[in-house]
């Protein structure tokens, strides 16, 4: 393999890619938990932030390890690596769903009754809480509200 195609290879699957490309990719899960398991580099962290738009303090209450910590490492753990890998497909699904990136920020931010009046990004923290919100997406995603 070319160091360009290594190259192509490596881009592809990142946090960043796969806000763009949720659905995308055949072998999509697969090739996900490899990458966790390499662990997620410090730099598709600060691209996929800056991707969606963010800050690194947004979340830290979600991320499993604080952001300092994080700034001191080259490539994450798999518990760290896992849980970027959580946001960028929820964000992928959110802006696949909503009609823009804002409005689903602006979702994220919004108390709702489904999920107990807690504003969805509230949740992040756990993987039942990343699981509550996708079906939440879901629900919107196909008109069927709680």
């Amino acid at each position: 393999m070319s160091a360009r195609n290594q190259k192509l290879h490596f881009t592809e699957f990142s946090p960043s890619w796969v806000v763009d490309h949720v659905r995308d990719a055949p072998g999509y899960q697969l090739e996900l938990i490899n990458r966790i398991r390499i662990g997620v580099k410090k730099d598709d962290w600060k691209q996929f932030i800056k991707h969606i738009g963010a800050t690194e303090k947004e979340f830290e209450f979600i991320l499993p390890t604080s952001i300092s910590s994080m700034q001191k490492k080259e490539v994450y753990g798999r518990e760290t690596s896992e849980r970027i890998y959580e946001i960028s497909r929820l964000f992928g699904l959110g802006y696949e769903v909503f009609d823009s990136p804002g409005e689903f920020k602006a979702w994220l931010m919004t108390p709702s009754k489904a999920l107990g009046n807690k504003k969805p990004f509230e949740l992040l923290d756990s993987s039942f809480g990343f699981e509550l919100v996708e079906n939440e997406i879901i629900r919107i995603q196909h008109n069927v509200y709680a």
